[in-house]
């Protein structure tokens, strides 16, 4: 089972490409839902509000993924596309590439377009810091303090994170299981008198 990805903790530096006068500037964001791309996008239409064109292609999810392109004026898949593919190359989710195009008086002609938004978005990635994730399951378990010890076992075993806890007579976490251990998980606690556990929607 397929249960890493690919993607950024943080937007990258900016990135300059030059081609007959026109200047693209490449970005790169980690996104989690469709509302981030919208917020990024107007905040780059602030900072640069005499650009011509706002070309970005995004792709989200793991398992299933998702993804939309836009040309922005451009030539139609000029420029989202060559973006994209810059994503599919470097294999990377939960991302939003944005090349920024000041028109520089020279048409570029399709060609040239689709050439100089790949360069501009593969130069964002290149300076992008691209980390591992694993893709988690998360659950709640019950139990009374006396057999803390043997919980603490079995999640340091399976390399669990505790994400929440609450500790009193009786005691709830909250865990992180990666996807490929947490049926086993699930099996184990399920199976373990007198604790309780339960999956929480992601």
């Amino acid at each position: 089972m397929v249960d890493v990805y690919k993607t950024i903790e943080k937007p990258s530096q900016e990135t300059l490409f030059k081609e007959k006068g026109s200047k693209f500037l490449g970005f790169t964001f980690p996104i989690s839902s469709e509302e981030d791309v919208k917020s990024i996008l107007e905040n780059l239409k602030k900072q640069h509000h005499t650009a011509n064109h706002f070309c970005y292609a995004y792709q989200l999810g793991f398992l299933e993924k998702r993804f939309r392109v836009s040309d922005d004026g451009e030539p139609s898949n000029s420029a989202g596309m060559p973006i994209y593919g810059q994503i599919q190359a470097f294999d990377v989710t939960n991302i939003l590439v944005v090349s920024v195009r000041y028109f520089g008086g020279t048409k570029l002609g399709v060609g040239g377009l689709m050439s100089a938004y790949k360069t501009s978005a593969q130069l964002a990635l290149e300076t992008s810091e691209i980390v591992e994730k694993t893709v988690n399951e998360q659950f709640k378990i019950s139990f009374s303090y006396e057999v803390m010890n043997k919980v603490s076992r079995i999640l340091k075993q399976y390399d669990v994170d505790v994400t929440h806890q609450k500790l009193e007579i009786s005691c709830e976490y909250t865990i992180s299981v990666r996807k490929k251990d947490a049926l086993k998980v699930f099996e184990i606690f399920s199976e373990m008198y007198p604790i309780t556990i339960e999956k929480l929607e992601s």
